[in-house]
């Protein structure tokens, strides 16, 4: 069982992290239903869940939970290589040559960090803007930061261009300035050429918005539909272990080798052992 006071610390650090709970077990297998442990976004384990080579599939389908931010039921069971969806949505069923014999049932449960989005000003847009966030689980905060997921200035012309270039330094895939076509152009104007494209203004889809709370609304989808458009990023890295054929995580958690050809990864060092020899 995972110490309540351990999860809300990692809230409190804004840490995402998967929580894989053992729901069957059949035997021969080393684990308990209710036996659960702490996945990390690098692939760090707290915990146990299964011996070495379960753990791998539990690292990588952990990682793509996580990416995802969608549950998944991992069937462990014994056999050659394979990783496939179940016909049932949510459920991952992995073969694995290296267990015991025994199959096991686990439950990845993704817990994302909740997405901040700075708001810069206090008018009435602004405002607005912080209700209908937190009211839609965003944290919201005053100053940029990194890792943030938006920026909105409304400030009405007070700190615009140094808010707007802290963001963009941070990478802040959202930013938008609330201002008239006129002031906005002006303002982007002061910003560098290979920047100033990344500044949404005027802010917020074009619905007719008039209202301060409207216009909010307007912000918030605009920041939704770029967050919820088909990722552009690589998706999570696997290797396949040369002596096992078993998919891993390609990530310095998982056991590796540098050779002269590049990173090899394995499900466990009895692989590498096998490699190497």
């Amino acid at each position: 069982m995972i110490p309540a006071h351990r999860i809300e610390e990692l809230r409190a650090a804004r840490e995402a992290f998967v929580v894989a709970t053992v729901v069957r077990a059949a035997k021969p297998t080393s684990v308990r239903p209710g036996d659960s442990a702490l996945v990390f976004s690098d692939g760090t384990i707290e915990g146990f869940v299964g011996g070495v080579c379960a753990q791998e599939s539990v690292r990588l389908q952990a990682a793509r939970a996580l990416e995802t931010g969608e549950a998944t039921l991992l069937r462990l069971l014994p056999g050659l290589a394979i990783s496939e969806r179940d016909p049932l949505d949510g459920v991952v069923v992995s073969h694995n040559p290296c267990l015991s014999g025994g199959a096991l049932e686990i439950f990845l449960d993704p817990q994302p960090v909740a997405p901040r989005i700075a708001i810069v000003g206090d008018t009435p847009i602004a405002r607005a803007l912080t209700a209908i966030a937190r009211a839609a689980e965003y944290d919201v905060g005053m100053v940029p930061e990194a890792g943030d997921a938006a920026l909105v200035v409304a400030s009405h012309g007070e700190a615009e261009e140094d808010a707007l270039a802290v963001a963009l330094r941070l990478n802040v895939p959202y930013v938008a300035l609330v201002a008239s076509p006129k002031r906005g152009r002006a303002v982007r104007e002061s910003v560098d050429d290979e920047l100033r494209a990344r500044i949404h203004t005027p802010a917020g889809l074009d619905i007719g918005a008039r209202t301060p709370a409207d216009i909010a609304i307007s912000i918030l989808a605009e920041l939704i539909a770029q967050r919820t458009a088909p990722p552009v990023d690589a998706p999570i890295e696997s290797a396949t272990d040369p002596i096992c054929g078993m998919e891993v995580l390609a990530s310095e958690q998982t056991v590796h080798l540098d050779t002269a050809d590049g990173r090899v990864y394995f499900c466990c060092e009895g692989c590498r052992s096998a490699y190497v020899h």
